[in-house]
């Protein structure tokens, strides 16, 4: 079978296509047949040896797919061959057959297609645990959303119409604001040419958000800061910028609120029923037409090293995808 693999850290240009052997389900597992995995910033992080976690060389990037089942190791119930499913993984999405632990495998609705299911887990499953689990954000209150024509920014904008916030989108243009705005955010920030304290206050008659959704970080995060309400609640999601911010304690102080970090991939491994739990919502509001995930792009798996340059550059709205099929 064909699997991206990357054999040092380095950029997309490093990585390389191999025929490699199709592996076999051990105790717990299950095998898949990948039609399409989806891209994240996550693997470019991966493959430069900037992410938590490190995989052994040679490895294959790739964390969510969808597929069908081919076969279930020992002690695995519920799966059937020919089953349609998508799977999180902690690397090795990139390639024409995967392992998957059983209990990071789900039935996907009928009316959700292949691309659609590879694009969802991460960026569906970040932003919902997020914001109903981490903040705690309820109807009636204010969420700002950064990076919102992004992978997850986007998924949070349409969390949280569904969860009844009045959502303030922020993106880098106002071409890029047109697709907040048809996802239902309420108030639109060009960060180019606009403000983004001075907006919030003037939006929210000078009190703030009282929730803040931040996939970026950098100076975003620092005028986000100053543009909260008292008792707010402000969700580290990541660092899209290549900053880190570093937070004045003495602000949190001033405003009451709270900083929250979430890496939505250790829920895997201490939180799996809350993981289920939080699909079962997802996978509802989806056929409810309350989420309508943008794929904007599909590559072939020959293209994955422009796949990935296009993350690196932010040059991409909404989820993009690679597109397989079996050797």
């Amino acid at each position: 079978m064909r699997a991206v693999l990357c054999q040092g850290w380095g950029g997309p240009s490093s990585l390389s296509i191999m025929e490699i052997p199709p592996p076999s389900p051990g105790p717990g597992q299950v095998r898949l047949q990948v039609a399409a995995a989806g891209l994240n910033f996550a693997d470019t992080l991966m493959i430069a040896g900037k992410y938590q976690e490190k995989p052994v060389f040679p490895f294959s990037p790739g964390l969510e797919v969808a597929g069908t089942v081919l076969e279930c190791g020992s002690g695995v119930a519920g799966f059937a061959p020919g089953q349609r499913v998508m799977a999180v993984l902690d690397h090795g999405g990139f390639a024409e057959q995967v392992l998957a632990r059983a209990e990071d495998v789900f039935p996907i609705p009928e009316s959700m297609d292949f691309a659609t299911a590879a694009s969802f887990p991460i960026a569906y499953g970040t932003s919902h645990i997020a914001l109903w689990e981490r903040a705690n954000l309820k109807a009636g209150e204010t969420l700002l959303v950064h990076g919102a024509a992004g992978g997850v920014g986007l998924t949070a904008v349409e969390i949280g119409k569904a969860l009844g916030a009045t959502v303030i989108a922020t993106a880098n243009g106002r071409d890029r604001l047109e697709i907040p705005a048809a996802h239902g955010a309420d108030h639109l920030i060009d960060t180019k040419t606009e403000d983004i304290r001075e907006r919030v206050r003037a939006l929210t008659g000078e009190r703030g958000a009282d929730v803040v959704y931040d996939p970026v970080g950098g100076e975003v995060f620092d005028k986000s800061l100053r543009s909260v309400a008292w008792g707010a609640r402000l969700l580290a999601i990541g660092f899209a910028s290549g900053t880190t911010p570093q937070i004045p304690a003495n602000l949190l102080l001033v405003k009451n609120c709270s900083v929250i970090g979430l890496y939505w991939g250790s829920y895997r491994r201490h939180a799996p029923e809350l993981v289920a739990e939080s699909f079962a919502q997802l996978f509802a509001w989806f056929q409810d037409g309350k989420l309508k995930p943008l794929v904007s792009r599909s590559f072939p798996l020959e293209q994955v090293s422009e796949a990935l340059q296009t993350l690196v550059d932010r040059r991409a709205t909404g989820k993009m995808v690679l597109t397989l099929a079996p050797g």
